[in-house]
C-alpha cells in the first residue's frame, strides 16, 4: 500500500477522484478536552467570562469543517451536506468531550472534515477558557467511523 498523495516521483499532490463514483458518506471523529476541577466548574456553571463555550464550540466546529479544505493543503472541496457537532461536560475527565459527523454526497471521504470539526472545536473550548487555565489539554482525536466509497465501512 502506497500513500496516495504523493506521485511517482514523491511530490506532493491532489488525488484524482474524477473517475471515483459519487456516494453517501459519512464519517465521525472524537476528541476531548482535559482542564482543572475548576474550570470545569466554571464552564458547567457558564460563568465563563467570555460566554457559553459549548455552544460557541459548537458553531466552531461547524465552521471548522466548512473550511477544511482551506485548512488542509491537499483536500477537496465538498459540498458538505451535514455538520454535527456535539459536546459533552464530563466530570470524569474532568473536561469536554466531542464527537463530530459530518456527511456529503460525492467522490470523496469526510473523514478530515469531522477531524477539523474536532480539533476546532476543542481549539475553541481551550481559547475561551485560557484565562483560568492554561495548563488543559486537547487529547483523544480520531477518526470513529468512516463509511462510503469503495473502501467500505471502518469503526475504530
Amino acid at each position: 500500500m502506497s500513500l496516495t498523495h504523493f506521485d511517482t516521483k514523491g511530490d506532493a499532490h491532489m488525488v484524482d477522484v474524477s473517475d471515483k463514483a459519487v456516494t453517501s458518506r459519512i464519517a465521525t471523529a472524537e476528541g476531548h478536552v482535559t482542564m482543572a476541577p475548576d474550570t470545569f466548574a466554571i464552564i458547567s456553571e457558564g460563568r465563563a467570562k467570555k460566554g457559553d463555550v459549548l455552544s460557541v464550540a459548537r458553531l466552531a466546529g461547524i465552521m471548522g469543517a466548512k473550511k477544511t479544505p482551506d485548512l488542509i493543503p491537499l483536500c477537496h472541496p465538498l459540498p458538505v451536506t451535514k455538520v454535527a457537532v456535539e459536546l459533552t461536560l464530563d466530570p470524569d475527565l474532568p473536561g469536554v468531550r466531542i464527537e463530530a459527523t459530518v456527511k456529503t454526497t460525492g467522490q470523496t471521504g469526510v473523514e478530515m472534515e469531522a477531524l477539523t470539526a474536532v480539533s476546532t472545536a476543542a481549539l475553541t473550548v481551550y481559547d475561551m477558557a485560557k484565562a483560568v487555565d492554561k495548563e488543559m489539554q486537547i487529547g483523544g482525536i480520531r477518526v470513529t467511523l468512516k463509511d462510503g466509497g469503495k473502501s467500505g465501512r471502518y469503526e475504530a
